[in-house]
């Protein structure tokens, strides 16, 4: 019973911790014991001040660096035993990342920005441009599609990394402090378009931020406060 009810897990996180060397003989605690499970698409907002571990726990459910213990399962399987060819394919074809820092392609317009995903990816030419134009549709750029990035504001540059991120359609993506740099009226927007598109593209987002007005636009909160992971919201 124990695995078929472990199938439907989308993110499993079990006793996660993530020690650090600072020093000879120092230790600092990122994250202490964490466990938490998603079971379905929705959005599940990590909440906690700076350094409580958010970003942590995110690269180590990500598969951008390894707990020193525990375990993270993803679509039930486990990236901890994963090869590095493997985990790079995994994530490139499961999982999206959004960061606070947008990491646009400065000379390239909103257009190529997302295409390139699907360049990278092997998809033909048509596939390319119907999908291309779908995403930017999705996040409401479709009129500012030939802009390059200094040409946009931020929102709308925080817009195309959404576009880019839907494009090779992920199942779960993973934004840290994705409204961090943006106003708050701007915020309520890229929340709420995240908030539409987990519904009508059925993924999951697993949002961590320190802003309480996430709360809002969430399933799921849960808090980290020095590694650990308290119930909220």
């Amino acid at each position: 019973m124990d695995n078929l009810r472990n199938d439907s897990y989308i993110v499993e996180a079990e006793n996660v911790w993530r020690t650090y060397r600072a020093g000879t003989h120092q230790e600092v605690h990122a994250l202490c014991g964490v466990s938490l499970k998603i079971e379905q698409p929705c959005v599940f907002v990590l909440r906690g001040r700076s350094g409580s571990g958010k970003t942590t726990l995110l690269n180590c459910i990500g598969g951008l660096d390894y707990p020193t213990s525990g375990t993270v399962r993803i679509f039930n399987q486990d990236i901890l035993k994963m090869g590095e060819n493997q985990l790079v394919h995994f994530r490139r074809k499961q999982v999206g990342f959004i960061f606070q820092s947008f990491g646009l392609n400065p000379i390239f317009s909103a257009y190529e920005n997302v295409e390139i995903m699907l360049r990278i990816a092997g998809a033909s030419n048509r596939e390319c441009r119907e999908r291309t134009l779908t995403c930017l549709e999705m996040v409401g750029l479709t009129k500012w599609r030939n802009h390059r990035p200094d040409e946009l504001s931020g929102g709308q540059q925080q817009r195309i990394a959404i576009a880019r991120v839907l494009a090779n359609r992920p199942r779960l993506m993973l934004a840290d402090e994705p409204t961090g740099e943006l106003d708050s009226l701007t915020a309520r927007d890229i929340l709420s378009i995240f908030q539409r598109i987990v519904r009508e593209e059925h993924v999951t987002l697993l949002l961590a931020s320190h802003d309480p007005v996430v709360d809002i636009y969430a399933d799921q909160v849960m808090h980290l406060s020095d590694g650990q992971l308290v119930p909220g919201g």
